[in-house]
């Protein structure tokens, strides 16, 4: 999970036109119907990503108790 999700999501061929918009009239994000949406999808984005990171910690301490038995 990233917490890029208020980026609108392109492709290759819209990256490369990107590159060549010298005036940012291809900037885009997503939207939220109202300011209390976009901050609950931006919490819930954030928590995700801290209970990935809460995982992958558990995860890897986890396997490092196994090969110190």
């Amino acid at each position: 999970m990233n917490n890029l999700f208020l980026f609108a999501d392109f492709g290759f061929f819209e990256g490369m036109g990107r590159v060549l918009d010298l005036t940012g009239t291809m900037v885009g994000y997503n939207s939220s119907p109202s300011r209390e949406e976009a901050d609950r999808r931006a919490l819930n984005s954030d928590w995700e990503i801290i209970g990935d990171d809460l995982r992958n910690a558990m995860n890897s301490y986890a396997k490092s108790q196994k090969t110190e038995d």
